[in-house]
């Protein structure tokens, strides 16, 4: 988009309309002529190229002036930081990354199904402040919340499982910790719309604070809660490392569903249960249907000067002026 610095300089076209009047009206009294007794011999002779081309002369003097001045007026590229009101909410998501994440019920296991589910949301929602919160035996921020989702996408994309099985933290499902966190990310937000997607596949076995007493703090901040119990019924194929092989074992899917439910309704949110792939990503695509709130978001760009090319035209417009008049258009007195 093209801005003008100086658009007060515009006011100078305003000058063409007494240069234009006076070459109309007066400049043809000013030039030289000839008496003739009668003009009948030259009411048929052929005009000349020359004379067609002379008021090709003021023109270009006009051209040359309208482009001086846009130069003075410095056309500028828009580029700038800027403040705009956009249409979102504020979300965050609460991925359970446990060990048991790595069964493959969903393909290829049910850590990198969510994350790819989870990644696809994110894009569809350029607009809204999204977060990252991670749990397993303890909870913290992966990402805060922000507009910045190619930042975010990297973060989902570098989360896994090993930090619990490697000790980094404790394994587990503490799932009313991985609520809380997320719901103190969220309780100074001033959307009016705040949501947490808490995704796990089991039930609560670790943490200081119980999945219902999270969900009374959310609840009192009004922070919704969408729920979302991830895992086949029954048993799922889970790997295990046995020596220097990997070998499959039946691992029983414990999901409480009974307390998902009940933090869903606490907060006025939704519990879904996904046993695919494919109910994973109806499930995001319904949550992706929440009203929107306006927020402030702040766009970074950069101003340049764009008089170049009107400079380079009105050069080119000028040597050609000055050529026509001293050779092909020149007038002798």
């Amino acid at each position: 988009m093209m801005e003008f610095a100086n658009k007060e300089y515009f006011f100078l076209l305003l000058l063409l309309l007494p240069y234009m009047l006076w070459y109309m009206v007066y400049r043809k009294r000013s030039e030289s002529t000839l008496r003739f007794s009668d003009t009948f011999a030259f009411r048929f002779a052929p005009v000349s190229w020359k004379v067609r081309l002379l008021p090709l002369l003021p023109i270009l003097r006009i051209m040359v002036f309208i482009l001086l001045v846009i130069i003075l007026a410095r056309p500028q590229t828009s580029n700038s930081w800027r403040t705009q009101q956009v249409e979102g909410i504020d979300i965050m998501l609460a991925m359970d990354v446990s060990t048991s994440m790595l069964a493959e019920d969903l393909k290829p296991n049910r850590l990198e199904a969510a994350k790819r589910v989870a990644s696809q949301f994110i894009a569809g929602r350029p607009n809204d402040n999204i977060g990252l919160t991670i749990f397993a035996g303890e909870a913290f921020t992966q990402c805060p919340m922000t507009t910045d989702h190619a930042s975010l996408l990297n973060l989902l994309q570098g989360v896994r499982t090993d930090i619990a099985a490697s000790g980094l933290i404790q394994d587990g499902t503490a799932i009313g910790m991985g609520l809380a966190n997320a719901v103190s990310r969220l309780k100074d937000s001033k959307a009016k719309s705040r949501v947490v997607i808490l995704l796990t596949d089991g039930s609560n076995n670790m943490g200081d604070l119980s999945p219902m007493t999270s969900a009374d703090i959310a609840k009192s901040f009004g922070i919704r809660v969408y729920t979302v119990g991830v895992g086949t019924n029954g048993t799922a194929p889970y790997p295990m490392q046995v020596g220097g092989t990997v070998r499959y074992v039946n691992y029983p899917v414990e999901i409480d569903t009974k307390t998902l439910s009940a933090i869903a309704v606490a907060t006025d949110g939704d519990f879904y249960r996904a046993t695919n792939t494919k109910e994973l990503e109806k499930i995001y695509g319904e949550i992706d249907k929440l009203e929107k709130s306006k927020l402030k978001v702040k766009q970074y760009s950069k101003k340049y000067d764009a008089y170049q090319p009107f400079a380079l035209v009105a050069a080119l417009l000028l040597v050609l002026y000055l050529l026509l008049r001293s050779t092909l258009l020149r007038k002798y007195p």
